[in-house]
């Protein structure tokens, strides 16, 4: 017999996922921008674009952004903070396991330009979906928006390429950090996918299936080969060994936030004066 071979589909954000900082603050830095953080507060607040979609639009319609050519985004690219061990964790996935192969893509609004420049010799270009821009041909500036992967742009990316791959919907893994996240997160688990959240963002800490929390980016593959492929601690450690890292510390918890409110309705006087009030009133009522 031959042994059925599984294939899995991994995306990842990259903005906070796959790198520390925002790419977009990153830009605004290069470009002497201010206030990026309170315009794309604002942005989110009006609901305007898609969350995750703000930098685009800053891009096409801020001033300070206006000017942005395809230089600017790849000198981004290049000053953009990344996880470590990105490339263990990509290379891990390309060879696979015995029985699983896995496809690894990123798909984030970030500009494609940033995410290829930051990735470059890590993850194949043709494997990076970022926002598509146009470029005037005269200026170098960016001309118009052709699409972004943000808020549902994300699961139509997704779906193009579990069709494209021949991919069961439970074969997805989706790894993300934030309010950007949620609809692509909530369309995997539907579907009987497994979600990752790389980040302690409330919205998806009641989404995703597990939490990691780590600088390292190959810490992703701990609930994978756990939850997904049924792997042991023991395995799970031998495997980070043999990919020339070690797992140093490991602790699974789970936290549980908890709020108390007083629903009973504030009385003048006090506690004490209330109880008095009470008794003074059941006495009355005897008598």
């Amino acid at each position: 017999m031959v042994p059925v071979q599984r294939h899995f589909l991994v995306a990842s954000d990259f903005d906070q996922t796959l790198s520390f900082n925002d790419s977009g603050l990153v830009l605004s830095e290069l470009l002497g921008a201010h206030g990026f953080q309170e315009k794309v507060d604002g942005l989110a607040r009006s609901n305007l674009v898609h969350q995750g979609g703000e930098l685009a639009y800053l891009i096409r319609h801020d001033p300070e952004f206006r000017g942005v050519r395809r230089e600017h985004l790849v000198e981004t690219g290049r000053r953009v903070r990344l996880r470590h061990n990105i490339r263990a964790l990509v290379e891990f996935l390309h060879r696979g396991l015995e029985g699983c192969r896995f496809s690894f893509f990123v798909i984030s609004a970030a500009p494609r330009e940033v995410i290829q420049s930051a990735l470059a010799g890590i993850v194949e270009p043709s494997h990076v979906f970022g926002t598509e821009l146009d470029y005037d041909g005269d200026t170098g500036e960016v001309r118009s928006i052709k699409r972004v992967p943000a808020g549902y742009g994300k699961v139509a990316v997704l779906e193009e390429l579990e069709t494209r791959l021949g991919i069961a919907p439970d074969r997805t893994i989706y790894i993300g950090d934030g309010s950007s996240d949620v609809h692509v997160m909530l369309h995997v688990n539907n579907r009987a996918g497994y979600t990752i959240a790389v980040s302690e963002n409330t919205q998806l800490a009641r989404i995703a299936r597990r939490t990691v929390l780590s600088d390292d980016a190959f810490s992703v593959t701990v609930p994978i080969l756990e939850d997904v492929l049924g792997r042991g601690v023991g395995e799970i450690r031998t495997l980070f060994e043999s990919n020339g890292l070690t797992l140093a510390q490991w602790d699974k918890a789970r936290t549980d936030r908890v709020t108390v409110g007083d629903t009973r309705a504030p009385i003048l006087g006090g506690e004490g004066n209330a109880l008095g009030l009470a008794l003074a009133d059941d006495d009355e009522a005897v008598a």
